[in-house]
């Protein structure tokens, strides 16, 4: 596993496909801010939980000027469904090969119900206009995430 991200650093690039399997690079978003986020599957209580709040909270997350965009290893099918279902208005991208989790440092080991696993440790990053990471946050919770984030970035309801 790489060293975590600390404020500063560059974001890793990437390109990967996204839930209709168009290819989506981190480059697209050059000169926006961008709030990166890593979950551990789709259409899970959680991810599903965390995924909303996002959906929810999109229009005031854009008005202060940020995109965001979800990342796990689930395959374009299965986003492409959560993003159905969940009514998600952000990109889904998929890594299956553990690529980019692994760059960002998210997968790794873990505490879940009281065992030891390796899995994606559920993660935020807010990313600059010129591409570094402003905040990183490992090992967030799914639930209240995204109003503990907003409130961390000063951005109202």
């Amino acid at each position: 596993m790489t060293d975590r991200l600390e404020p500063g650093a560059t974001a890793p690039a990437f390109t990967l496909p996204d839930q209709t399997g168009a290819p989506v690079s981190l480059a697209d978003f050059s000169g926006q801010k961008v709030i990166l986020y890593f979950y551990p599957e789709a259409m899970t209580p959680g991810c599903t939980t965390e995924a909303c709040d996002f959906r929810d909270s999109l229009n005031s997350l854009k008005s202060a000027g940020f995109s965001v965009i979800g990342l796990s290893r689930d395959k374009p099918e299965k986003l492409a469904t959560f993003t159905h279902e969940g009514n998600l208005n952000f990109p889904l991208l998929s890594d299956p090969d553990l690529t980019v989790h692994n760059a960002y440092a998210v997968w790794g080991e873990k505490k879940l119900y009281g065992k030891t696993v390796t899995g994606v440790l559920r993660s935020t990053f807010v990313i600059d206009e010129q591409g570094s990471i402003t905040l990183p946050l490992y090992n967030v919770k799914a639930t209240g995430h995204v109003a503990s984030l907003r409130k961390k970035l000063g951005i109202d309801a």
